[in-house]
């Protein structure tokens, strides 16, 4: 399990990435906190907590504790919860905040598309690791960024090869093009000229021999 604290609103999150089965974690209390602004973030969610309880809510039954280092710097067992969960928890937390809350949620998912370029990275993928439908990560992240999560990887890849083409001798134009996610040469050709008004080659004639 790898911890990070990740920032919403310049406010601190602890959040923990599961490597076996590829989701996020984030501590509720935290998520409350940067809600609601309250001075007891521990007190509302313990409240809130047992009020979901008796009322059945199944999420937090499901939720369950992680090890996460306190502000007196002390790891403390608190709850934390996927995408998924922290979504459901969040409609019972009246909080202006809640919307631009969710569109952080689709950052995640663009830093994961930011992290590689794998070949085989997909949107599908991306949405899985944070635990939200395709559908819904892909509404969520066109509202933050205009434009489509495809757009953006696209985006990446385009800017990949740029750097790759000026930035190396050792790989030829084809394994460029594998190694920034494109199928074949020719989609790769077709796609980097929509996007620089020029070829591969042309781009690497031009502006290979200035670096």
């Amino acid at each position: 399990m790898s911890l990070k604290i990740q920032l919403f609103e310049n406010q601190r999150i602890r959040t923990a990435w599961d490597e076996e089965k590829e989701e996020w974690y984030f501590s509720i209390v935290d998520v409350v906190g940067v809600l609601t602004d309250s001075v007891d973030p521990t007190a509302y969610w313990r409240k809130l907590k047992q009020r979901l309880k008796a009322e059945g809510n199944e999420t937090v039954t499901n939720c369950h504790g992680l090890k996460m280092t306190a502000p007196d710097g002390k790891k403390r067992l608190t709850d934390v919860a996927d995408t998924e969960q922290l979504l459901r928890i969040i409609q019972s937390i009246p909080s202006p905040k809640a919307e631009p809350f969710k569109l952080w949620l689709a950052q995640v998912g663009r830093e994961r598309i930011e992290e590689t370029i794998d070949p085989e990275l997909t949107i599908d993928q991306i949405a899985a690791e944070i635990n939200v439908s395709v559908g819904y990560f892909r509404r969520m992240f066109k509202a933050q960024y205009s434009m489509s999560p495809k757009k953006y990887i696209l985006n990446a890849r385009i800017v990949k090869a740029k750097e790759l083409l000026i930035g190396t001798s050792c790989l030829s134009i084809s394994e460029i093009a594998c190694a920034c996610g494109f199928t074949n040469l020719y989609h790769f050709d077709r796609t980097f000229k929509v996007h620089t008004g020029c070829s591969p080659t042309e781009y690497l004639q031009t502006f290979g021999n200035n670096f």
